[in-house]
């Protein structure tokens, strides 16, 4: 009789021992050649040594299973004894799987467009309305580099600006003033991440949410950086976040020209990017429309409602730039006459005759 220690690393080990250790005690039914006991995160085993390097072989396709695909089943730990594929390993095209086991894809042609951007370049501009998942693909994108071992850690970014509305002083060290600003790219995070597992690699720094501000100065190198809500960047910082790009290094950046929040006088950094890196050699820029809209369906045609909108506007301020002014419909036009008729008409000062 041998023994051997079986650690499951990066894994959960609740999900792995399932509900009140449902799994854990089909796995020891299994092999009931062996003894196994488990504590925290480790399998002792005890027993047969021909039959445990069996269960270490197919324990750790379980391990391997949960890892990928978030969750594990009792038909998983079935299929993997029996050497079955699992309903899971026969579904193509997928990025990673959600915490609750859900398959995250793309969902339309200009969103496989971004995933095969990705692919093709180190950094990839992807624009388009809001709910066209261009942040939440984005990100499953760098999750699955993180888990592929492809890159060592994710870093995300968005410029702290506010929309419409000013915030004020708020409460807090800087982490709890910056995290109403990241709070979108948490969500994501904590939809693909179990929160155990996010909370010790944001400790460790595996996992990185910082505002623009505090990238100057900065090499990211083995690393998927993301950009998101790019359209409110100013020039300058979007060249200084562009140019921290170091090596083994893939960039993301995400923006919607529609929802500008920058002051009046600050042209976006985003849409200047767009027009001079346009044709640069390994950077790929994916338009996504109303079609790519995966939120509620009232999102689709509140976001075509507001385009005809400023389309209307837009043909509106055209079309009365283009027509002559008239002294009859524009305020300019009058202000100007009364100033010429007075320029014309010297003024009359009544004078006292002199006595």
């Amino acid at each position: 009789m041998i023994e051997k220690h079986i650690v499951l690393e990066d894994v959960d080990p609740v999900m792995f021992y399932g509900v009140n250790n449902a799994h854990l005690q089909m796995i020891k039914s299994l092999y009931p050649k062996l003894r196994i006991v488990a504590r925290d995160n480790v399998l002792r085993v005890l027993g047969d040594e021909e039959e445990m390097a069996k269960a270490e072989e197919e324990i750790e396709r379980m391990r391997i299973h949960l890892l990928k695909y978030n969750t594990l089943t009792e038909e998983d730990i079935l299929d993997i004894v029996k050497g079955k594929q699992t309903k899971a390993d026969t579904v193509k095209g997928v990025l990673v799987y959600s915490i609750s086991g859900k398959p995250i894809k793309s969902r339309s042609e200009n969103q496989q467009k971004l995933i095969d951007a990705y692919e093709k370049n180190d950094m990839v501009f992807a624009v388009g309305p809001a709910g066209t998942g261009k942040t939440y693909l984005s990100i499953a994108l760098a999750v699955r580099a993180l888990k592929d071992k492809v890159a060592k850690k994710i870093i995300l970014s968005r410029p702290a600006v506010e929309a419409g509305e000013k915030l004020g002083f708020l409460p807090g060290d800087m982490k709890d003033k910056i995290d109403p600003y990241l709070q979108p790219l948490y969500d994501s995070l904590e939809d693909m991440i179990p929160a155990v597992k996010l909370q010790d690699m944001m400790e460790k720094h595996i996992i990185q949410i910082a505002p623009l501000a505090f990238m100057r100065g900065r090499t990211l190198s083995d690393a998927i950086v993301i950009l998101d809500e790019a359209q409110n960047t100013t020039s300058q910082q979007i060249r200084m976040f562009l140019t921290r790009m170091g090596t083994n290094t893939k960039m993301i950046i995400t923006g919607d020209m529609t929802q500008i929040d920058l002051p009046r006088d600050q042209r976006s950094g985003l849409k200047e990017a767009l027009k001079i890196l346009e044709g640069v050699e390994g950077i790929g820029v994916v338009n996504l429309g109303q079609k790519d809209i995966v939120r509620h369906k009232l999102v689709t045609r509140i976001v075509n409602a507001y385009e005809k909108y400023d389309k209307e506007r837009a043909e509106a301020r055209e079309a009365r730039l283009a027509r002559p002014a008239s002294c009859s419909d524009s305020a300019l036009a009058s202000a100007m006459r009364c100033s010429v008729y007075s320029a014309a008409s010297p003024s009359t000062v009544a004078t006292r005759p002199l006595q």
